[in-house]
């Protein structure tokens, strides 16, 4: 199947269970095309875990859902070494991270050692064991959850965790007619019970190698790392973002561009990549965050000052 048929049918697949929300559903297929992850923070009940279970069930790929809690130890993720009384010996019992989609729902509901459980799946595709090594499966996504209105129970991600994320998306509340839609779409039973496999993990590794070849002026590059440097030197932030961040955003806009139908990277798809993939790796002073101003509010700040390339 062409990548372009490949795409579509993702599209199509998501965006019938997902009702009116296009450009998310474009930033999560960005994400999974440029190798990375994603923190998805919003509200109950407007598709969180949804758009997680359709993308995983629109791939011929194996997915696992963890449900964190503040009991959920470390080894109930990785897995561990179990022994074998009829072998006599130890094995590896792979626990759920080992997989192509991973769900972390209610990711900071879990404790910040459990958090740190995910740090090295996360960044370089691998889990150690009693150490000895394994590698994980590609592609490898997390998509995580949160809640951002309720804090009892509930653990800060810290800036270590929050770097390892892609991107830190929103879902919003559907419109009015979005919403009698899917109300009337479930009547019977949910979209997603239905949804097939669209895509294959060949064609999904394809199309990421297609991604890494697809063109980046050297001024864009230069836009996007001035973008983040200016994270660093704004007096408001007391922690800027990291290299990392300008690595994510310049594979990012070549993902971006790929789904867009381009061979080439605009400075526009920096500038419209910038807040997602940003804003969840910086962190305020303390007289800008009780001052009520937002990181986005910054970030849109420090854009604007930045001169865009021609």
């Amino acid at each position: 199947m062409a990548p372009a048929d490949t795409l579509a049918r993702l599209r199509h697949n998501l965006n019938h269970v997902i009702k009116g929300k296009a450009e998310t559903v474009d930033l999560v297929l960005t994400v999974l095309f440029a190798g990375g992850h994603a923190l998805i923070e919003d509200v109950p009940g407007v598709g969180k875990t949804t758009l997680c279970k359709a993308l995983a069930k629109s791939l011929h790929a194996s997915f696992h859902r963890i449900q964190f809690t503040p009991d959920l130890l470390p080894t109930d993720i990785l897995g561990g070494m179990v022994y074998s009384a009829k072998e006599g010996n130890f094995n590896v019992r792979a626990g759920p991270v080992f997989c192509n989609i991973l769900l972390a729902d209610e990711i900071n509901r879990a404790s910040p050692r459990t958090q740190s459980a995910l740090l090295e799946c996360m960044s370089e595709r691998q889990i150690t064991i009693e150490g000895r090594t394994y590698p994980l499966e590609a592609p490898y996504m997390v998509i995580a959850t949160q809640n951002p209105i309720e804090y009892h129970g509930t653990y800060p991600l810290p800036e270590a965790q929050l770097d390892r994320f892609t991107m830190q998306l929103g879902m919003g509340y559907p419109t009015e007619d979005e919403e009698v839609a899917l109300v009337t779409e479930q009547r019977r039973k949910h979209p997603l019970e239905d949804l097939e496999p669209v895509a294959s993990v060949e064609e999904v590794l394809a199309i990421s190698t297609m991604v890494r070849d697809v063109a980046v002026d050297e001024s864009v590059v230069r836009y996007a790392a001035t973008l983040v440097r200016g994270t660093r030197m704004d007096a408001r932030v007391r922690l800027g973002a990291s290299p990392r961040a300008t690595g994510m955003l310049y594979r990012c806009a070549q993902s971006l561009a790929f789904t867009r139908g381009r061979d080439y990277v605009l400075p526009d798809d920096i500038r419209e990549l910038a807040p997602a993939v940003l804003a969840h790796r910086i962190a305020l002073d303390t007289k800008t965050t009780y001052s009520g101003v937002s990181k986005e509010e910054v970030l849109k700040d420090i854009i604007g000052r930045v001169k865009v390339p021609v």
